[in-house]
């Protein structure tokens, strides 16, 4: 990571952007793909395009906050249509579904870039994603798609820090993954399925809750709620209604809530059966 202050981070970043001339932003309206738009589009102004790929695994709401975003910092946006659930990897889930699903992503997204001849197609991968397992990291590496951010050594935490100081309202946003990430490895994703998160993230949002997941075990929807915001759901009878309500109305037969809240990778966690 860049030693430097942070403005000498920032810095680098637009150093790093210069040094491109032309760029498009592969943007999903995360904190992360947010911040490098925004610094892109100041730094080249019209030589910055965002791309957002639309599928069925893309939260509908996320691509509503995602145009409004671009708006507010001036970004042309393209929406192109991805197609990840023709992969039959991707469909599998076996433990390499990003890596298809950027695979794709990356795939459809150059062949735009070079149809309108927009520059060099950029990810909004950071430091923080390196010491994990991260398949979509490998599909960027073999086509050549650039990481600004991990260039500059712009960690998670600089980013919310420069974002909050630039008055972007996704300083504060919640880590957000595709809808993919709630089928346990083994798990086939389907449009179907998709269909059934969307649908009870959607009427969990609706009762106010900020942060969570619902993950998909079969005929069961296990409810993940940020720790901060479990206090109110334990004792607000009303809301305990409304997340059975909410997994009920997508066609789940039985919804549980996960006592040790929301966290990332929660959808790999193994059930227990408590008493045979």
């Amino acid at each position: 990571m860049n030693p430097g202050s942070l403005d000498d981070r920032l810095e680098e970043l637009r150093r790093g952007l210069r040094a491109l001339d032309r760029v498009v932003i592969a943007y999903s309206g995360g904190v992360d793909s947010a911040f490098l738009l925004s610094v892109a589009v100041e730094t080249l102004g019209e030589r910055a395009v965002a791309l957002t790929a639309v599928s069925p695994s893309y939260p509908p709401h996320e691509l509503v906050a995602a145009r409004e975003f671009a708006a507010r910092v001036g970004a042309r946006m393209i929406e192109v249509q991805t197609h990840e659930l023709d992969r039959p990897g991707y469909r599998a889930n076996a433990g390499d579904r990003c890596y298809h699903c950027k695979a794709e992503l990356f795939d459809v997204a150059a062949l735009e870039a070079a149809r309108r001849d927009l520059g060099q197609l950029c990810y909004g991968a950071i430091p923080d994603d390196l010491g994990d397992h991260r398949p979509g990291m490998t599909a960027a590496s073999e086509r050549g798609i650039r990481a600004p951010l991990i260039d500059a050594g712009l960690s998670k935490a600089d980013i919310r820090a420069l974002s909050r100081r630039m008055d972007l309202p996704v300083w504060d946003k919640p880590a957000a993954a595709c809808l993919s990430s709630r089928f346990p490895d083994g798990t086939e994703v389907t449009a179907a399925r998709l269909g059934q998160i969307d649908r009870c993230e959607t009427a969990l949002r609706a009762l106010g809750l900020r942060q969570f997941r619902a993950r998909f075990h079969g005929d069961l929807v296990r409810v993940e709620i940020a720790p901060d915001e479990l206090p109110r759901v334990l004792v607000d009878a009303t809301v305990r209604e409304g997340i059975v309500g909410a997994g009920r109305a997508a066609g789940f037969r039985f919804v549980t809530l996960d006592l040790e809240g929301y966290r990332a990778g929660g959808a790999n966690l193994a059930l227990v059966t408590i008493g045979g």
